[in-house]
């Protein structure tokens, strides 16, 4: 089974993951913060995974750290449930419709931590989530799990429904990318690793 549990304990936050990419064994999502707790929830539903994260942290000053540092030990989670990656797609791109708005995630799990967001979120705040932490988040994930990761929103007007899109957009395209493929000889890269 591809799954891996880490913990991560800082002054700042107490974050720990279960992540299982074969068996969508139970979602259970509680980081104190509402949309971030819905959003969480989309992304593993969508990208068939099972989840569990239990985090709690400094609210009291913001939901910078429990945001950032949710997106650190997910992605840590990724890179150890994939292991050496052989025979994964590697690759995935998606669209996702949220009524009027557009978005696509695309990702490379080329072992290259680089992210590209492009997203205006002209509400400041959803819940107890502030919007900018949105890419924050994700810089955390890609950075962790050494991966590209490029996020955009084509068009649309709703804050709520632009987050919603990138992640659940987030969720299907790492679901391709850690498809196997039998047709796959070793790892999915010229060099021999990835």
């Amino acid at each position: 089974m591809r799954q891996a549990t880490i913990k991560r304990v800082t002054k700042e936050t107490q974050i720990e993951v279960s992540l299982n990419l074969d068996e969508q064994s139970g979602i259970e999502i509680d980081t104190g913060i509402g949309f971030l707790n819905h959003m969480l929830n989309l992304f593993a539903k969508h990208g068939r995974f099972g989840l569990v994260v239990k985090a709690h942290g400094d609210l009291a000053v913001d939901p910078h750290h429990t945001t950032e540092d949710t997106g650190i030990v997910l992605g840590e989670c990724f890179k150890q449930a994939l292991g050496d990656k052989v025979g994964i797609e590697r690759y995935g791109t998606e669209f996702v419709p949220m009524d009027e708005t557009l978005g696509q995630v695309s990702v490379d799990l080329s072992g290259r931590s680089y992210l590209v967001f492009d997203a205006e979120l002209t509400n400041p705040r959803l819940g107890g989530l502030d919007t900018e932490t949105v890419e924050d988040f994700f810089q955390a994930v890609a950075f962790a799990a050494e991966m590209n990761l490029h996020a955009r929103i084509l068009y649309g007007r709703n804050t709520h429904h632009k987050v919603e899109s990138l992640f659940k957009a987030f969720g299907r395209a790492m679901r391709a990318a850690v498809t196997i493929n039998p047709d796959i000889q070793g790892v999915n890269s010229t060099k021999g690793v990835i």
